[in-house]
């Protein structure tokens, strides 16, 4: 028998006996809801393994495949009967309704229900598609997810070294370790992206129905489930948006953002707008967040200084050594840089074996001061 971790189809599950007793006693022996809670990627598939095991009445005993193979195939042939016999009564009805005036009818009510199904099940769909939806359907598994309840920004630190400033109420689920030829990250809500350079090695972020790709930058992206339109603003570097869709049919091309650029995409429409400068628009201009403001240039400036700007873009805490970097000064440029590459190089500027640790948003300068 195949290990549980490798079932992909229904009839993997429905050769399992210790399924079919949890399913038929609820005598979970073998620990099959606890892995369902760890895999939920699979709970479809045993939610439907399990109508199955109700629709064809499996008895508890062993069941050969051949057996399992006989009792799809009776399931399929009630079904397809089934179908046959409401096609039947449908060209019953046809022959019956002859009268021009229920032909008439007829088409109205057809008109009507296309209406109502097209607008209560496929209109909204269309131009919607969830972070939920589309993490739940990736076939990576292992991906971490950040969650920000608390009022203030998190910060997130990625295993290429890139950082992401997380705002309140947004989540964002990433690869504990990036693989392939690809990073891939998925948000939902509001953040602000520092990506670590790597040419070879494309960071693609999925927010909600739109995509956008950079190799090294700095951008913020706003996907709130429950609003209607998704922004995208550069500070620093290019980046390409496309839509979900897009990709999923080749088609559309990629939109180009440099730096001060917005990009507002209307869900209802599946428009976009690219706004060339941000200050035009009162909207956007009214939501840029400190970190998308602040200079991270520095001609010989304290030490102290430097620490304070990154606390109140970042919002985080830093503990150094006052003392011992009373009269450090430093000159240097941490623009277009992640966090912990802006904390790398004040620690390799200010020397003595300086070094940093970071547990969330409190971060720790160890130092004897400059060299």
């Amino acid at each position: 028998m195949k290990e549980r971790n490798q079932y992909r189809e229904i009839e993997d599950f429905l050769a399992d006996e210790s399924f079919r007793l949890w399913m038929r006693s609820k005598k979970d022996l073998s620990g099959w809801e606890e892995w369902t809670l760890e895999h939920p990627k699979r709970a479809k598939l045993v939610e439907e393994a399990r109508l199955w095991l109700l629709a064809m009445k499996v008895p508890d005993n062993n069941m050969s495949q051949e057996k399992l193979n006989a009792a799809l195939q009776s399931t399929w042939m009630k079904i397809e009967k089934t179908e046959q016999e409401s096609k039947m009564e449908l060209k019953l009805i046809q022959l019956w309704s002859t009268a021009w005036v229920r032909k008439i009818a007829a088409v109205l009510v057809f008109g009507l229900l296309s209406v109502y199904v097209y607008n209560n099940y496929f209109a909204s769909k269309t131009y919607y598609s969830s972070y939920d939806e589309i993490v739940n359907n990736l076939d990576e598994d292992g991906l971490l997810e950040q969650i920000n309840n608390s009022n203030k920004p998190q910060i997130v630190t990625l295993s290429d070294g890139s950082s992401v400033l997380l705002q309140p109420k947004s989540k964002l689920s990433y690869p504990k370790i990036f693989t392939g030829n690809e990073r891939n990250v998925y948000l939902s809500g509001e953040a602000f992206f520092e990506i670590s350079k790597n040419p070879k090695k494309p960071f693609f972020v999925h927010a909600n129905e739109i995509v956008t790709k950079v190799v090294g930058t700095s951008f913020r992206i706003k996907a709130y489930a429950n609003q209607s339109n998704v922004e995208v603003l550069v500070r620093t570097g290019k980046v390409k948006v496309k839509s979900e869709k897009a990709i999923r049919n080749s088609s559309q091309e990629e939109i180009v953002l440099l730096p001060n650029q917005a990009l507002r995409f209307t869900r209802k429409d599946q428009t976009f707008d690219k706004i060339t400068d941000i200050t035009m628009d009162k909207s956007i201009s009214s939501s840029v967040k400190s970190i998308e403001q602040l200079s991270f240039e520095f001609t010989d400036i304290p030490v102290s200084q430097i620490f304070k700007t990154i606390e109140q873009a970042y919002s985080v805490e830093i503990d150094f050594p006052q003392q011992e970097l009373e009269k450090c000064h430093l000159t240097t440029s941490l623009s277009d840089q992640p966090l912990p590459e802006k904390l790398k190089i004040i620690c390799k500027s200010i020397g003595n074996n300086s070094s940093y640790t970071m547990n969330g948003n409190q971060i720790t300068i160890l130092s004897k001061g400059c060299n």
